[in-house]
């Protein structure tokens, strides 16, 4: 079977259906579904630039970006500390080498 852009999209679009209805009986998946719409939403909205229809595609595509970052804040504040951290730590070390 050979996929075509059509194909693949429709391949797309029957996963995401199946995974909203599998998290709709209770299997866990919600927050892999809180991540695919604003994912999905960014890469439409890339395709939509490549194609030619650049004000809608900017639209999805920062869209998107914002849902991701609300949905991967959680994530982005851990390494955020866990930079502090590190940072901090190297900070330490390079001034009890200079006493």
């Amino acid at each position: 079977m050979r996929l075509s852009g059509k194909t693949g999209f429709a391949l797309l679009l029957i996963g995401c259906g199946i995974l909203i209805v599998l998290s709709f009986f209770g299997f866990g998946l919600d927050s892999l579904v809180g991540l695919m719409i604003p994912a999905a939403m960014a890469v439409l909205g890339y395709i939509g630039i490549k194609n030619g229809k650049p004000i809608i595609g900017w639209i999805l595509l920062i869209v998107g970006i914002v849902g991701l970052i609300g949905q991967l804040s959680g994530l982005i504040g851990f390494l955020v500390a866990l930079g502090f951290i590190v940072c901090g730590l190297s900070m330490l070390k390079r001034h009890n080498h200079s006493v």
